[in-house]
């Protein structure tokens, strides 16, 4: 699958899920832009690949988003992956708790899309990807404000869908399980200071929902997205697709 001659954003595209979606889409020929708030961070990826350029950016502020996607030259994918996890008990959550996973997890991608929609009905086409996850398919304890926010997100997806149906624009989102990023990897240590289990023990708890008894990978994400923003999926729209081994069905 090629996109040559594709200008492609993907938020949050520093670490992570989004750098090895970053990666594949210019492995695959798409000029990149990746956006976040920590430039050096960008910059560092940046550096892997001729086709992928930093641009410091944040997901939660409108104007931010248009600028973006200028920089990013009206981009023909849109992937909204920026995020941010917080593990709290319900009864001990803050207002402010919710608020934050929803103006990341939510807002940023409705103020993502709202930016790349008018210059995608200009070109004729678009692909707009959401990095939702399995939290937006089922509910997982002490995560209910994020789990909320990506619920939210894939109701987004699905109803945007169709107003974009008559178009040649898309709406998707991909949903991970656990996956091997920086992110899970601060839960593990979480579950270890609040619990005292080994890191094995940690991380076969994450794991113990996942059939295949393993972490996803980033790499598994990214192909995903690939195929979600190619010719080939030009039929699929309002889709929620599972990258979980089997967790959810």
């Amino acid at each position: 699958m090629r996109f040559d001659g594709q200008n492609a954003l993907v938020t949050g595209g520093g670490t992570g899920v989004g750098a090895g979606i970053a990666l594949a889409l210019a492995e695959a020929g798409a000029t990149v832009t990746i956006t976040g708030r920590r430039l050096e961070t960008l910059d560092d990826l940046a550096k892997r690949h001729d086709r992928i350029r930093a641009f410091a950016g944040d997901v939660t502020d409108r104007a931010s988003c248009a600028a973006m996607i200028e920089a990013a030259g009206d981009p023909q994918i849109v992937v909204a992956n920026a995020g941010t996890s917080k593990s709290v008990p319900f009864h001990k959550m803050q207002e402010d708790d919710l608020q934050n996973m929803l103006a990341t997890n939510l807002f940023g991608v409705f103020n993502i899309y709202q930016a790349a929609i008018g210059p995608m009905k200009k070109t004729g086409k678009g692909r707009l990807l959401a990095v939702a996850s399995t939290a937006g398919l089922k509910g997982y304890a002490y995560v209910s404000a994020y789990s909320a926010a990506k619920h939210a997100v894939i109701g987004l997806t699905r109803s945007l869908a169709l107003e974009l149906a008559d178009t040649q624009i898309t709406v998707n989102a991909v949903c991970p399980g656990f996956t091997e990023t920086p992110m899970l990897r601060e839960s593990v240590d979480n579950i270890m200071n609040k619990t005292g289990r080994s890191r094995e023990e940690a991380e076969r708890a994450l794991t113990a929902g996942n059939p295949q008894k393993r972490f996803v990978q980033p790499d598994e994400v990214a192909d995903a997205i690939l195929w979600l923003a190619g010719s080939g999926a030009s039929a699929i729209t309002g889709q929620s697709i599972s990258v979980s081994g089997g967790e959810v069905m």
